[in-house]
């Protein structure tokens, strides 16, 4: 059945040009327990959602065509709303037809027993380097918590910036070797208005460290990225197939692409998953494999 929709919404993506989603960002609440370096969503009186409008924005997700559905925040294991925690937000997004759930999280609370059916930790490096843009003492309750989560299907995700570039192999060591983690996902900085102190902006360092990337994965190493869409990444010089994911923010805005389209900043963009997109609408064999991976 997946397999079947998944090859429908591509025939009429790419032959058809019907531009639908597959994915959904859902963020749930601005609340959060950190004040990262890199981040523009952190607000001092932070909004959350309703249960009710988080189950309202699930079927018109749905609606639209997506069958994947990322939780965000802030931070998402402390939205409650009454009695519901995030928990049960997964459960609603299992009951509306979504495939799968995914909660993206820093680990600096106990998760174990989330039923998401799989969690991405952001981790910007080890020890000090990670500890330099989230707080001290922050990596270490990450791999407490990662350690204690008991999830089959953990990954962890590095948005690699100018101050902890030096530390991408080590990170990526950190996760072969670690039992509980899956597989590491790496991004770079976007410059968010704010945020532009930490953008790589030479291309050569980024060939330079996209490369390194490419070789430990042709070395078995556990990355995520494809090497096709790592290379797209290397200078950015491609089109944009974001609308593969909505996007629905905090304060309700519906967004039909990546809200950095909505301020211009494509062409500095380092979501790789803007690369894995292409390559996987361009039919790259090793991109498609690593979507299913991914999502199935």
């Amino acid at each position: 059945m997946k397999l079947l929709y998944l090859a429908w919404w591509f025939f009429r993506a790419r032959f058809f040009g019907r531009r639908r989603p597959l994915q959904t960002v859902l963020f749930i609440s601005d609340k959060c327990n950190l004040r990262c370096k890199h981040c523009n969503v952190y607000r001092d009186n932070p909004t959350t959602k309703t249960y009710q409008q988080i189950r309202e924005e699930l079927e018109y997700s749905y609606r639209q065509g997506a069958r994947f559905v990322d939780f965000e925040g802030g931070e998402p294991f402390l939205w409650k709303d009454g009695n519901f925690d995030v928990n049960d937000l997964c459960d609603l997004a299992k009951k509306t037809g979504f495939f799968s759930t995914t909660i993206t999280t820093n680990a600096q609370m106990p998760f174990a027993g989330s039923r998401a059916n799989s969690i991405w930790v952001s981790m910007d490096g080890t020890g000090k380097y990670h500890d330099e843009i989230r707080g001290e003492g922050t990596f270490d309750r990450l791999v407490k918590n990662i350690a204690n989560s008991g999830h089959r299907h953990l990954s962890v995700n590095m948005v690699v910036n100018n101050r902890n570039y030096e530390n991408v192999e080590a990170a990526i060591k950190f996760a072969k070797e670690n039992p509980h983690i899956e597989k590491i996902s790496i991004n770079f900085h976007t410059p968010y208005e704010g945020t532009e102190h930490l953008y790589i902006g030479d291309l050569k360092l980024r060939t330079k460290i996209i490369d390194k990337i490419i070789e430990m994965k042709r070395a078995g190493y556990p990355i995520m990225n494809s090497v096709s869409g790592l290379k797209l990444m290397k200078t950015n010089k491609f089109k944009k197939q974001c609308w593969v994911s909505n996007f629905i923010m905090t304060d309700g805005t519906r967004l039909d692409t990546c809200p950095g389209a909505y301020v211009d900043i494509c062409d500095r963009c380092g979501f790789c998953m803007a690369g894995e997109m292409h390559a996987v609408y361009t039919l790259r064999p090793d991109t498609l494999l690593a979507g299913f991976s991914l999502r199935l």
